[in-house]
């Protein structure tokens, strides 16, 4: 069994990518909000994921990973079928 990772490992082995991460998510957003159409995008169905996510991230404790992908995923439909192929 693995053993698991010493909150402070964690945060060592991990910061630099997480930093460069949030860096890059931010740079994303400053494009949208530089772009034509800023004003119309804060609407957009996927900004409005974003910034769920965002918020997601913002909470304490584990679970966010799960949480974020909940954000980003299509509800199940029990009735769904998969299209023909041709």
């Amino acid at each position: 069994m693995a053993q698991q990772l010493t909150a402070k490992t964690a945060l060592d082995r991990y910061f630099l990518e997480t930093r460069c991460k949030i860096i890059e998510i931010a740079a994303n957003l400053d494009r949208i909000d530089r772009g034509d159409g800023a004003a119309a995008a804060v609407q957009d169905p996927r900004m409005v994921q974003i910034r769920e996510a965002v918020q997601t991230l913002l909470g304490d404790g584990p679970g966010r990973a799960e949480k974020c992908q909940l954000v980003f995923s299509i509800p199940y439909d029990d009735g769904w079928s998969p299209p023909n192929s041709k």
